[in-house]
């Protein structure tokens, strides 16, 4: 990011310290554990407001919006926030990422050694990749979802379920009153 605004790395981690200060960025840690992998440190970052995110890319209709490439990526920032603002205390977050391509979206770890696994995806048809699937395993995932733009349960391949926003929010405890 910095080379491309012409900046020092200090200086935009800088502006980063402040934006999340001002809870306007948030920062999603890299998953602190170990593995023979080489893994990707950075952390990934969301405008948390994506109402805000959509003004600064001059969208302002949902017909702009679904067909504009960002979409996928402001989706699943509107994903990650809702789950990080219901998340109950004693849970962590991060992502995974190797080096090589394997990611996850969000790993979210709680009481009893619970790891989730979470893959968020814009389709009402999520496919995920291998990378996926080889991170759930590098990570000792207890529990594999991806958060898609539906409404419906299913299975997906290799004990996978694909679950809708509200769903998901239910199983965190964020009630029913949605």
């Amino acid at each position: 990011m910095g080379r491309s605004l012409e900046v020092s790395h200090t200086t935009i981690s800088s502006y980063l310290d402040t934006l999340t200060d001002f809870y306007m960025v948030r920062r999603i840690p890299p998953w602190p554990g170990s593995t023979k992998k080489r893994l990707v440190k950075s952390p990934k970052v969301f405008i948390r407001d994506t109402g805000l995110l959509h003004r600064l890319l001059n969208i302002s209709q949902p017909e702009d919006l679904f067909g504009n490439p960002v979409v996928g990526a402001s989706w699943e920032g509107f994903v990650t926030e809702n789950i990080l603002t219901l998340l109950p205390e004693g849970w962590q977050y991060s992502c995974y990422r190797s080096q090589t391509g394997m990611e996850i979206d969000l790993v979210l770890e709680g009481p009893g050694k619970q790891v989730w696994a979470v893959e968020i995806k814009r389709s009402s048809a999520p496919v995920l990749s291998r990378g996926f699937h080889k991170g759930s395993a590098d990570i000792g995932a207890t529990r594999k979802y991806v958060v898609y733009a539906g409404q419906e349960r299913f299975p997906l391949p290799e004990r996978t379920e694909a679950i809708g926003l509200v769903d998901f929010l239910k199983l965190l405890g964020g009630g029913s009153d949605f």
